[in-house]
Parts: structure tokens; C-alpha cells; sequence
């Protein structure tokens, strides 16, 4: 699926949209430059499921958790990251138990950590706006795709 988005709004709004759709243990790759809306469409996802607090870019501690009624949710952004390797030392593996959601900015820093996502998010600046491709990698992505159309 490709979109043109051209506010940091719709933007959220697409993080809305996929925050509804959204079922316990999706794992969401956000992959695109600085500045590109990454964290702006995490911002929607969790304004969706009721988180009303800041909602801010863990670079420097690489994951921020968020407890919204039953639902775990885990924002990465591994841009500082040097190595895969540093990821053992947080108990990176215990995000992914299949209970909770993750987010993942800049998982191209981490591939030989990660699993496959369920759903890549690849977000490109052009002029003006943004164009989001979204991939959906397992059945879980698929699905999700779907509710959001």
C-alpha cells in the first residue's frame, strides 16, 4: 500500500488507523530518514488506544514501554545503536514474547537481531510531503493492511 502524506496530522492519523487495528504480539518496523514522521505516526498509534502523555523519540534509552488498559506497547528507536549486540544487554528478546506491540524505529540497525516484522513502514521525504509504502511481511501485516483500507 502507498500513501502520500502531507501533514505531520494525517500522519498521525495514519498511526491512528493502524493503532485500531492493531492485535497483542504485531511487530511494526518504522524505516525512513530524520525528520521523516516516524515518531510523529507512533504518536497517533498511541494517542488511538488512549495514551494522553507526551509521546517523545527513546534515542538514548531505546525503548520506551506504555501500559494502555491490557495492551503492552514498546517504542525502539535504535538509531544510536552500534551494534546488534548491545540490544542482549536491555533483554531486548523479552519485548518480543508475543504479548505486546513494538514499535521499531531504525530496525535496519538491529537486522541480525530482529525477527521479521508483521508490517514495515518505509517513509520517504519528498518536497512537501511523505510517501509511506506499507509492507505487509507475515499474515498478521496482511490482516492489518486490510482494516486499514
Amino acid at each position: 500500500m502507498h500513501l502520500s502524506v502531507d501533514t505531520a496530522e494525517a500522519m498521525e492519523e495514519l498511526g491512528s488507523q493502524l493503532g485500531q487495528a492493531c492485535l497483542q504480539g504485531t511487530r511494526l518496523y518504522l524505516q525512513g530518514d530524520l525528520g521523516a514522521g516516524k515518531t510523529t505516526l507512533v504518536r497517533g498509534f498511541l494517542r488511538a488506544l488512549g495514551y494522553e502523555g507526551k509521546v517523545k523519540s527513546p534515542t538514548y534509552t531505546l525503548v520506551e514501554p506504555y501500559e494502555i488498559e491490557d495492551l503492552s506497547i514498546f517504542h525502539f528507536d535504535l538509531y544510536r545503536l552500534d551494534s546488534a549486540e548491545e540490544l542482549e544487554g536491555i533483554g531486548f528478546r523479552d519485548y518480543f514474547d508475543g504479548e505486546g506491540i513494538s514499535l521499531v524505529e531504525w530496525p535496519e540497525k538491529a537486522e541480525s537481531a530482529l525477527e521479521e516484522p508483521d508490517l514495515k513502514i518505509l517513509i520517504s521525504i519528498t518536497d512537501n510531503s511523505r510517501q509511506v509504502e506499507l509492507q505487509a511481511v507475515s499474515p498478521k501485516g496482511k490482516d492489518l493492511l486490510l482494516k486499514i483500507q
